[in-house]
């Protein structure tokens, strides 16, 4: 039987792939604009993801820079606003992810915009960020959740998270287990930066050690698709999906104005479709 925020339980499917969808800065951040201009992009972005076939969509205030470990008021009204407003324009689940790691307004977020899950970047390991040390804190992450009644929104954890340091070295292994243990739903793998995929080793390491799902959490495309996926259950991906060019010195890879292109999108999920036939899940 699949746990309650199993990725199964939440897709209805085998190896979901969720599409990152990046705000443009929002409120109180330089480059903000106008909540009208983001929502009109991030409409085509969403637009985009679902006419590839994407099979999930996750909310970021990726371009909120510099982050910071906990949001204002103002990046909580935005992306609620933002939220409820895109869910009127797709059918696939979605989530939330507010960075750096502020899981108390991923969750009540996601709780009004009928999210399925949260992104969680530090979760079990401690870290050194570009924007200050976030402890590990993973009982007040699962215990706020189930204190405002919101056990049914999956807790996403990521193990090692990119654009970090570890405070404590440890094997992936270990931060896998540590994190099932905790009460994450799922594990998330990155590599070391936006757009680098996880060493296989390292996830090889981690699907050995723990019988949660995990899905890779950056650099997944359709070149490597067919091999990450013989060992995670799925994944989150949004650069490959953009439109141009790396932009040298672009802390994200491509500019807040890179839109999601729908023929990437198809392109890669054809690869992934081609996966679930040869493994027989659909």
């Amino acid at each position: 039987m699949d746990r309650v925020n199993s990725l199964h339980a939440i897709f209805n499917m085998d190896k979901p792939i969720i599409g990152a969808l990046h705000f443009m800065p929002l409120l109180g951040i330089d480059g903000f604009e106008s909540l009208d201009v983001i929502l009109e992009n991030a409409v085509k972005d969403a637009r985009a993801l679902e006419e590839g076939g994407i099979d999930g969509i996750i909310f970021e205030n990726n371009y909120d820079l510099p982050h910071k470990i906990d949001v204002g008021p103002e990046t909580v009204a935005s992306m609620t606003y933002l939220c409820n407003e895109l869910r009127k324009e797709i059918s696939v689940p979605h989530g939330i992810s507010v960075l750096w790691n502020d899981y108390k307004a991923a969750l009540s977020i996601a709780n009004v915009t009928k999210g399925k899950f949260v992104r969680v970047p530090v979760f079990v390991d401690s870290v050194k960020t570009d924007f200050g040390t976030i402890l590990a804190k993973p009982d007040e992450v699962t215990g706020y959740r189930s204190k405002l009644g919101m056990d049914k929104i999956g807790i996403f954890t990521d193990i090692q998270v990119k654009h970090a340091t570890m405070l404590q070295d440890r094997p992936i292994a270990e931060s896998a287990i540590d994190a099932q243990k905790h009460g994450s739903d799922v594990l998330i793998l990155t590599g070391k930066w936006t757009g680098d995929a996880p060493e296989m080793a390292k996830l090889m390491e981690a699907r050995k050690a723990s019988d949660m799902d995990i899905i890779v959490g950056s650099g997944f495309d359709a070149s490597n698709a067919a091999s990450i996926l013989e060992y995670s259950d799925g994944a989150i991906v949004s650069t490959s999906l953009k439109e141009g060019s790396i932009v040298i010195g672009e802390r994200n890879v491509k500019p807040a104005q890179a839109r999601i292109s729908a023929q990437k999108v198809s392109a890669l999920m054809s690869v992934v479709k081609s996966v679930r036939r040869n493994a027989g899940q659909i």
